[in-house]
């Protein structure tokens, strides 16, 4: 039977809201209440890769679990690689590894679910969740776009390509569905491993999107469409601003 871990990300160092995985939210840090969301909502481990040692020690202060990582490591992913590779060096602990973001504080943490039942079910490396795109970010280059062929009625789809720009063109002249890229990802433990080994590629680095590099070397994904990304549909679904923030402490109170 497999086993499946969730790792969330978290360093100190945001450009735009410093140390915002630690701020207050009306008695609770955001981490802190990513954490206890995603333990709540499925019955999969959680751990923090952390960047930094207050984050380690402020995790253990709730009752968490967190591990150190290199604060130098470049992305998310390799953070979640060089977590696995501290509590599982054998590599036959775990399975599956789900990266969830660690600013997704209002993020529902049931398609994590979703997404481990679809990597069961295919052949894929990893998975990942989309969303029907509002149409007035078909134009938006900070709303990256799926490129998948989804069956009518269906909503589960090998993925193509990622991309900033408007894709795939309809060349009826009809204005048809996009499909929005949320960035949460459920890797089989080794193709995370074989990922994070990879270097950079070529449409990655021009797209500035990670996930090309896993499809530029044949790797498989597959999306599922979720309906509901929110717990509460009026506020962010993550934190990048202090206006989220702000946003965020008026419905997040509990």
């Amino acid at each position: 039977m497999s086993k499946t871990i969730v790792i969330i990300p978290a360093r100190l160092a945001s450009s735009r809201l410093p140390k915002k995985i630690l701020l207050d939210i009306n008695g609770k840090t955001m981490i802190q209440r990513i954490y206890e969301n995603v333990t709540a909502m499925t019955d999969y481990e959680v751990l923090i890769a952390a960047a930094e040692n207050e984050t380690v020690e402020h995790v253990n202060s709730f009752g968490g679990k967190a591990v150190m990582t290199d604060p130098d490591l470049p992305s998310g992913s390799d953070r979640i690689a060089a977590a696995l590779s501290q509590i599982d060096p054998k590599g036959d602990k775990y399975d599956i590894v789900v990266n969830f973001q660690g600013d997704a504080i209002n993020t529902n943490p049931q398609i994590i679910n979703d997404l481990v039942e679809l990597l069961k079910a295919t052949d894929a490396d990893l998975t990942t969740p989309g969303m029907i795109m509002d149409r007035d970010l078909h134009e938006d280059p900070n709303a990256v776009k799926i490129v998948a062929g989804f069956e009518e009625d269906k909503d589960e789809a090998k993925c193509l390509y990622f991309t900033r720009n408007r894709a795939p063109f309809d060349r009826s002249g009809e204005v048809k569905d996009l499909y929005h890229h949320i960035g949460i990802y459920a890797y089989k433990a080794e193709a995370l491993k074989k990922f994070v080994s990879l270097p950079v590629g070529v449409l990655e680095n021009r797209e500035k999107l990670e996930q090309l590099r896993a499809l530029e070397n044949g790797m498989s994904i597959y999306a599922k469409l979720v309906k509901k990304l929110k717990l509460i549909e009026d506020a962010p679904a993550d934190i990048d601003t202090q206006e989220e923030l702000e946003e965020t402490r008026k419905y997040i109170r509990d």
